[in-house]
């Protein structure tokens, strides 16, 4: 009798599905291994670049089981808060701030130039830097890119008359740029028609993210101001816009906030645009966290928009945990060939301390619904002594899933992934 139930318990245990947790990699580590941006080519996804927060590139070619370097430069210098994107034909695009002075923002030197660089072999070798912003003294600062489906490339960003200048007349305003191969830039276009001010609080216009259509006739950016959600569209690949910014939803608390172990923090939000086969084809997306619930109760929210912007759904809560924790930088992306949206974002939902574990959250029903799974190995602790960054990333092609994060251990901080197949989420509990 004892061997017979020995054998039903092995045959149970053989039969019912495992769950491993998810492979942590680390890909990088030290004082610049912070803000990372990632995308994976849809031509081969064994191919992912992730870019950091100043020069660094990291590229893989076989799915993530090794990381090789490789390095952005400009005549201009590089100062960060690099970004990446990529193109249905496998060309990666960067974006980031130039430093000629090497002095960055100090001592009254500005970071005058939005830089573009493309890869066409998977992020190896770089080609010579483009400038996109106009040439004046003035700072520009958080980019954000997209591209079509013709390879066309767009990018906003926030350009202050001297960024944390005090004076009541000094301005910040999002503007905008177009290419068509990465080479010849557009001349840049305000975009917002209220301008803020430069302390970068909440009282700046910040965060402007663009989002196209396949085609790239239809055009939308957003971003934040004043506690508020503004979003300007295009129908005409971004030679004209609207005349008054479309106001898309309050932002209690505002884009700016605390989060306890963070030097910064923020609710900066992620725009995308429904370019699948599926029948929400053309409905927008966006994902940003804020502090509605209290300041020690940081949440990440989704809205859904299926008329060009012109009305959204109510803020819908994305983590599923209960209340009086944090929940913050969130990063959502779309995966184009089913329609799937995913969000990674940090959260203490654990722990009644400073421990921060990393989070995915998904849907396949538009965002009606969302799945969260912890896809850290080990939490982590940050210190605001520790530069961190603001913000992590994700992409998903054709099913493979690349979230990057950064964690500090130490007192030293690393970027992290987990190659995902959309395949293994259902084996999660």
């Amino acid at each position: 009798m004892n061997r017979l139930i020995a054998g039903l318990t092995f045959l149970i245990a053989s039969a019912t599905p495992s769950f491993a947790q998810y492979k942590n990699i680390r890909i990088d580590e030290g004082v610049n291994a912070t803000a990372a941006g990632v995308a994976v080519n849809p031509r081969n996804t064994k191919n992912a670049v992730v870019v950091s927060s100043k020069d660094q590139v990291l590229y893989t070619l076989d799915g993530g089981i090794t990381w090789q370097k490789s390095k952005l430069g400009s005549i201009w210098g590089v100062f960060g808060n690099a970004s990446v994107v990529v193109d249905d034909k496998g060309t990666f695009y960067s974006f980031y701030l130039s430093d000629e002075s090497g002095e960055g923002l100090a001592n009254d030197k500005c970071l005058e130039r939005v830089v573009c660089q493309a890869s066409k072999d998977g992020g190896i070798t770089w080609d010579e830097a483009i400038s996109v912003s106009l040439i004046t003294a003035k700072d520009q600062f958080k980019i954000g890119a997209c591209v079509d489906g013709k390879g066309n490339v767009y990018v906003a960003w926030t350009q202050f008359d001297k960024y944390k200048g005090t004076d009541e007349n000094c301005a910040s305003v999002i503007y905008f740029s177009q290419s068509s191969n990465g080479k010849k830039w557009s001349q840049p276009v305000p975009l917002s028609q209220t301008s803020g001010g430069c302390l970068d609080d909440d009282q700046t216009v910040m965060g402007a993210i663009p989002a196209v259509e396949v085609d790239g006739k239809l055009l939308f950016t957003m971003w934040a101001h004043q506690k508020k959600i503004f979003l300007d569209r295009s129908f005409n690949s971004g030679s004209t816009w609207l005349r008054n910014d479309i106001f898309v939803g309050d932002q209690p608390g505002g884009w700016r906030f605390k989060i306890p172990g963070h030097d910064q923090g923020n609710g900066l939000f992620s725009l995308a645009i429904d370019r699948s086969k599926s029948n929400k084809q053309g409905s927008l997306y966006m994902v940003w966290a804020d502090q509605r619930n209290g300041v020690n109760d940081t949440d990440v929210w989704f809205s859904r928009s299926t008329n060009l912007g012109d009305n959204w759904t109510g803020a819908a809560r994305v983590n599923d945990n209960g209340t009086g924790n944090h929940q913050y930088f969130p990063a959502m992306t779309l995966d184009q060939s089913t329609g799937y949206l995913y969000v990674v974002y940090y959260d203490r939902r654990n722990y009644d301390d400073n421990q921060t574990d990393v989070y995915l959250a998904y849907s396949t029903d538009a965002g009606n619904t969302f799945k969260n799974i912890k896809i850290s190995e080990s939490p982590f602790t940050p210190q605001e002594s520790v530069p961190f960054g603001d913000h992590i990333s994700i992409s998903v092609n054709k099913g493979v899933i690349v979230p990057v994060w950064t964690r500090v251990d130490n007192e030293k901080t690393s970027i992290w992934t987990a190659v995902i197949n959309h395949a293994d989420l259902a084996k999660a509990p």
